[in-house]
């Protein structure tokens, strides 16, 4: 036969377990979480109200286009809200230099775009101009 305040003693020491335990879960809940010093990721996108992504700074490997191999890239891509998603701003920056591409987001048939570039690559600075109907000038110091 098991004894009274045998019984008694283990369910006051229960309860103040118990009573321990809730207080730190309500003392956790209500803390705020750190706020971080750094974002770590691979990409970041910015979106409207509409879910649609407005500007967007991701992280390229090295890719070959058209036979030529470019090192990896960070891009920033900005639009001004063409229902195509024409880009208004990019920014590139990669191991052998950085681009900037300004544009009304008008695209041309040959996937350019009309604007400004300018370009500071493998030691070649220039400027490029394409205007609607896609005549390019191009100017280099």
């Amino acid at each position: 036969m098991r004894s009274p305040r045998l019984a008694l003693g283990l369910s006051l020491l229960n309860a103040l377990l118990l009573l321990g335990l809730i207080a730190a879960q309500a003392r956790s809940a209500s803390a705020k979480p750190p706020s971080p010093d750094v974002l770590r990721g691979r990409s970041l996108e910015i979106v409207d109200e509409n879910g649609t992504v407005r500007a967007s700074i991701r992280t390229h490997g090295p890719e070959t286009v058209n036979g030529k191999l470019y090192p990896g890239a960070v891009v920033l891509v900005m639009g001004g809200g063409d229902p195509n998603g024409a880009p208004a701003v990019k920014l590139a920056a990669s191991g052998n230099g950085a681009g900037l591409g300004l544009s009304n987001g008008m695209g041309l048939s040959d996937g350019r775009s009309v604007g400004i570039q300018f370009h500071a690559t493998d030691g070649n600075p220039r400027i490029l101009l394409i205007d609607a109907g896609g005549h390019e000038r191009e100017v280099k110091p």
